[in-house]
């Protein structure tokens, strides 16, 4: 059927990308990591195409650095960085809970919500339990569904983004803190009932705390 092998090279593409940036997120693919495309397609025995396809999205999500006539390295982000993206997470993060307060939750959020309040439970459990690599997959699904909320792709998808660049940074130092369960975040679930009793003083104060946790775990590097 026309269009088939297409379809099914771009499904490639995008599970490739997927599979390298939860190695990634996971600490098994540390900042600084080389790879050439060769390499991969071997690893997933897949041909060069669909590889070179999801490293170049990568590069494009700021996880990867393109290196001219040597493939691939795993982007190393500083703490600087990390302040940067914080200050831009935030800016956005407030951006979406002022517009939700203004407004309130979109009719036909109620299943929505659910599913944000399970990702919050499950993340909160993750976070009191020291589970790094759990935690990262709750905690994006969560402030992913979250900020869907707001019905603005755009909006949503850039902070997604940004959070995954956050868990690259703070993965290494992450694994190597002795204190784990103390730098984690835990209050996903207070965050979901401010939503939704549309109480927009309670939550710009757990936005606050959520943010500046960060800066201060990052301070003591």
């Amino acid at each position: 059927m026309p269009g088939s092998g297409a379809v099914t090279r771009n499904t490639l593409r995008q599970q490739i990308a997927d599979a390298l940036r939860d190695e990634v997120l996971a600490g098994r693919l540390p900042p600084g990591t080389e790879f050439t495309v060769k390499q991969i397609a071997e690893q997933y025995e897949v041909s060069a195409t669909p590889v070179r396809e999801a490293l170049v999205d990568l590069s494009a999500q700021g996880l990867l650095e393109l290196l001219q006539h040597r493939g691939f390295r795993v982007r190393v982000y500083s703490a600087d960085d990390f302040r940067g993206m914080v200050e831009a997470r935030t800016l956005i993060v407030d951006g979406i809970f002022r517009r939700l307060a203004e407004r309130g939750v979109a009719p036909g959020s109620g299943e929505r919500l659910v599913s944000v309040r399970r990702r919050a439970e499950e993340a909160r459990r993750a976070a009191r339990g020291g589970t790094l690599e759990v935690l990262i997959g709750y905690d994006l699904r969560f402030w992913r569904e979250l900020s869907a909320l707001v019905g603005n792709t755009y909006i949503s998808e850039f902070l997604h983004r940004i959070r995954v660049q956050c868990w690259v940074f703070a993965v290494p130092h992450l694994q190597r803190d002795p204190r784990l369960r103390a730098a984690l975040w835990d209050r996903h679930g207070e965050l979901v009932d401010a939503v939704t009793l549309n109480d927009a003083d309670t939550v710009r104060r757990l936005v606050h705390d959520y943010n500046q946790h960060g800066l201060n775990w990052a301070a003591g590097l």
